[in-house]
Parts: structure tokens; sequence; C-alpha cells
């Protein structure tokens, strides 16, 4: 067979992932967050972007579950910028201005006296303006901060502690207590770094352990409890004995704890309550976390139709348009080829960054929509009504690929009358159960907590036990699989329980 070079040619079809591609595919996972800090970014890179702010920009309306939009669609086309009005204050040449007779703005047509005779002492009057305002701090001098733990310590420590020395080694302390209100250091270099006897500084330390909140400075466990009990005159033998012996507490060892507390049951259950409302890291009270607002990013509303009706939070999303006239001024004024295609690179960057925000909205809407539809009796009965999904059943649904309905769902909030849900948790795994009829493991999970949550104390249900009333409500289940629902919900064994309960938890 003779060997030879020939030229052919082929017909053949692949996904090119562009850098366009890459960014819708991007922007699709981002949470709003992220989202508003990619557009901020874009809007500092990109001299052509800027923020919609007429307010007259269409909003897309809710959908209902059939997925037909129920108002005008975001035109991904629109750059009007040049047509955008700004407004800057009074508009020029705008007819029926404000009308400035002060004489005519009372509608009886009285004149009003605010001489000091007239009771207002207090009215001010600059540049022909009044103002009301007779606090003359600025905004920022108002407003409240709360206290942190040091500073709460530090005010006590001016009134309790009057020697100037002990007021030193108690600032040390304070700055080596953790945000539990635990004391975390050792005495000797504190001693050896202010040059005072280490029984000064354990002296200290004592005085401070009687500041409030009770139990603050404690080096144990063990110490922070007794601290507190100290405060609230219940500390006796018998309790010191079981604070001791937490180990056994911990292990459940109530037979033991009796003999070393010398105390029958009853005591002991009482002990063991009052040490159930001790508070083990008494600092925590005064960490203020600033608390962050779950922002849905699609709102679920019943219509008059009695569907549900799917709707875009559009005030959570950004908006930017493409300035046509300034792209036009800095294109007439380009002279060199690296200025021309800089200016179309960022033009096309900018038209490409709109269109994807737009696809990004719609493509959310669409998911949702379908999820909405297929998880219906889930809005109307509750969880126990939540249907097994997976995300082929909605990708194959709405003509897209699993994958992106993934990263749809990822960081996406939806509120509805149930409640505000990741969408990530409407897909749940199927159970078997009779005549091929499934369940969600989410909704079995909810009736194993129901079914804990209303035990009779005397008739603590066992993973056996619920296996068998599960079984005839029609859901075929394993009991290691009620045991690793029951684990993940953090809920304890039935013999665990039934202690808890004869102990009066």
């Amino acid at each position: 067979m003779a060997l030879g070079q020939r030229l052919d040619f082929r017909q053949s079809q692949q996904l090119v992932m562009t850098p366009q591609l890459q960014q819708a595919i991007k922007l699709l996972q981002l949470s709003n967050l992220e989202l508003g800090e990619f557009v901020e970014a874009e809007l500092e890179r990109n001299p052509l972007l800027e923020r919609d702010e007429s307010g007259d920009r269409p909003v897309e309306q809710g959908l209902g579950i059939d997925g037909d939009p129920g108002g005008a669609e975001i035109d991904p086309n629109r750059q009007d910028a040049a047509d955008l009005t700004r407004f800057d204050g009074m508009i020029d040449g705008a007819s029926g201005g404000l009308d400035q007779d002060t004489e005519n703005l009372w509608s009886s047509g009285e004149s009003q006296d605010y001489s000091v005779d007239s009771g207002l002492a207090d009215w001010k009057g600059t540049g022909g303006r009044q103002s009301f305002d007779l606090d003359e701090r600025g905004l920022e001098e108002t407003l409240s901060t709360d206290k942190t733990l040091s500073e709460h310590l530090a005010d006590q420590v001016l009134l309790d502690v009057t020697d100037p020395v002990d007021r030193l080694i108690a600032s040390h302390l304070i700055d080596m207590i953790d945000e539990t209100g635990w004391f975390l250091g050792d005495l000797a270099p504190i001693a050896e770094q202010l040059s005072c006897p280490e029984d000064r500084v354990e002296a200290t330390l004592g005085r401070l352990q009687l500041l409030d909140p009770p139990g603050i400075f404690a080096r144990s466990l063990a110490e922070c409890m007794e601290l507190q009990l100290r405060d609230r005159n219940r500390w006796d033998p018998c309790m010191a004995a079981l604070v001791q012996n937490l180990d056994r507490l911990a292990k459940r060892d109530f037979a033991g704890l009796r003999k070393l507390c010398k105390v029958d049951e009853d005591e002991l259950v009482e002990m063991i309550q009052e040490i159930r409302t001790l508070d083990p890291k008494p600092g925590l009270q005064f960490l203020h976390v600033a608390s962050e607002t779950m922002i849905p990013d699609v709102f679920v509303r019943a219509g008059q139709d009695g569907q549900w009706h799917v709707e875009l939070n559009t005030d959570n999303l950004p908006k930017v348009l493409v300035n046509q006239r300034y792209y036009a001024t800095v294109t007439k004024g380009a002279r060199t080829k690296d200025d021309k295609e800089y200016i179309s690179e960022q033009f096309q960057s900018a038209n490409w960054l709109v269109k994807s925000l737009h696809q990004r909205a719609t493509t959310i809407l669409k998911v949702s929509s379908e999820i909405v539809r297929q998880q219906d009796l889930f809005f109307h009965y509750g969880v126990q009504n939540l249907r097994p999904l997976v995300l082929r059943d909605v990708a194959d649904a709405i003509g897209m690929h699993e994958s992106t309905v993934s990263r749809v769902t990822t960081n996406k909030y939806l509120a509805s009358p149930r409640g505000t849900y990741e969408l990530k948790f409407f897909f749940t795994a199927a159970l078997g159960g009779e005549g091929g009829i499934t369940h969600s493991a989410e909704a079995v999970r909810d009736k194993i907590k129901n079914l804990i949550d209303g035990e009779d104390p005397k008739k603590i249900l066992s993973d056996d036990k619920i296996v068998d009333i599960l079984r005839a409500e029609g859901v075929d289940i394993a009991r290691r699989t009620v045991a690793k629902y029951r684990e993940a919900m953090k809920i304890p064994s039935s013999v665990q329980r039934r202690r808890d309960k004869n102990l009066g938890r």
C-alpha cells in the first residue's frame, strides 16, 4: 500500500468556550451579593458602562406556573443611556415649578405669627429658611453602639477597684480573656512583668471573678459553674461534688452521682436542672454580631386564579446600560489603531454583560417557575407533600442541561408564604413505597421528627418502632436509614431520650 499526502475537508461541530460564554456561565452561579461586586468591578473597569438610575426600566412581571410571562420582558438590546434624563434638583425650563410665595402656603389665608410671644422661642431662621432641628449634633454623634465585654468589665473596675496597682493588674487580666469570658493566661508571667507578688495578682483575679456577668474570668468549666452557683447562693457540698464530676454527668452515670453527692433521685434531678440553667460561656452575651438579612432572588405569591405566580426580585438585580452617546464620541476621537481596538473591545464587553445579566435573570425565572410547578403540593400543604425531585427532572422539562440548573439553584433563594428556602431545598432523593409510589426523603425526615416530638414520655419510640409506623403509612424504609436521618437532625437515641425525659428535661 503506497503512502502519500492528500488534502481533505471535514465538517464537525464542537463547543468552544469563548470568553463571553465563560462569563455567562460564571454569572449564573453567582449569588446576588457576588453579582453586585462583579458588576461594580466592571463599572470601574469599563468606561462605556453606567448604572441605570432612570427608574423607568421595564420590569419583568410575575409568571404563572405555566411559565408564560405576565408582563413586558427586559429588552437585552436596550442601550438608551443617551436618552436618560438625570434629575439634579430643579429641571431648567420646567413648567409648574414650586410655589415660592410663602404668603399663600396656608389654606386658611391667615398670616402666621412666629414671634417669641407665640411660644416658639427656639425657632431658628437661616437664609430665609426655617429649621425645626434643635439638636446641632451630627447623625454619627447620635448613633448608639453596643458595649464590648472589655468595656463592660473596665467600667466595673473603675468603680470596684480603687488601688492604682490593682487597676493596672486588672487591666492586664482583662486583656487576657477570650470572647467567651474565660481567662486564658498564666498568672506568673503577669506578676513577673508587673514586678509584683503572684499572690496579689491571684487576689485581683478573685475580685474580678465577682464582676458581672457571673462566671467571668473562669479558668475551667467547673470554675465557671462554681462562680455562677455562688452568685445564686446555691453552692454547697452536694453541688460541689456534682460540679467536680461533670464527666460522670456527661456519661449519665446517675447512680454513681447519687452516691458521690449523697442525695436521692429527686434531689439529683433538681441539681442537674440547676446545672442546665448555667451559662458555660458568659462572655458571649457581649458578642454582638450584625445579623445579615437574606434577600430572596425569587418571590412566589398565590394568585386569584388559584395558581402560584413567580417573579424576580428586580430590586436586588444590578441595572447597567451601555452609554451609546459616549461610545460615539470617543469613537470619533480615536486616532490610533490601539485606541480603536480598545474602544471596540470595551463596547463588545459591555454589550455582552448586559445580555448576560438579562439571560441570567430569564434563566433563574424559568428554573424557579418549573420548580414551583412540580412542587405545587408543597406550597399548598407543606413539607409532608414535598415530592422527590432531581436536577434532570427540571432540566428535561425546560430544555436545559443539568449543569445549568445546578448553577442556577446555587446560592439562590425563594420567598413564599411557606417561608424562604434555598432552591436546592426542593431537590430531594426518593424513597420507595407501596404500589411504586415514591416519597421525598425530606418529607420522611419531617415525619420522623414529628413522630419523635409527639411521642409519649412513657413510651419512647425506638428506631424499629418508627420503621413499623412508616411502613404502615406506605414508606419502605430501613432501620439504618431512620437512624441516619435521626442523627442528621441531631435527635438522640431512644435510650438517651428516655433518660432525658425521666429527668424532666
